[in-house]
């Protein structure tokens, strides 16, 4: 990658990044003030999708983040500048990528439900 597509790439980050903050933020979204068991299904249709616009300018601003990260890893490693290289992952493009994200999810879900299984068999034997 050319020093000008790092910078341009750095620059984007932080205009996604803008943009998100805006998006994000709950108070400019439809049915503001309003109890979700009163909304009506248009509002609540346009809030959840206001949710989703926000989640997904998140995920490019994770993604730029991260190829600019493999950049800097990559130039700090001495392999010659700011060279991208595959590690394979990808391979499955954005699939790929919502599979792992689902397993690692579900492995965190049952880690913590193991843990709160621990607490109450604890409660229960101890008494704690």
């Amino acid at each position: 990658m050319r020093q000008d597509q790092y910078e341009r790439l750095q620059a984007l980050t932080e205009k996604l990044t803008d943009v998100f903050l805006d998006e994000a933020d709950p108070a400019k979204w439809p049915g503001h003030g309003i109890a979700a068991n009163t909304m009506e299904a248009k509002t609540r249709g346009d809030r959840y999708w206001c949710k989703k616009n926000a989640a997904a300018t998140l995920t490019v601003i994770m993604k730029t983040t991260s190829l600019i990260g493999v950049i800097q890893s990559n130039s700090a490693g001495g392999s010659g500048g700011a060279e991208v290289e595959s590690d394979g992952k990808d391979s499955d493009g954005l699939d790929g990528e919502i599979r792992a994200a689902e397993k690692e999810a579900a492995r965190l879900i049952d880690k913590a439900q193991r843990e709160s299984g621990k607490v109450a068999f604890d409660k229960r034997v101890h008494g704690k």
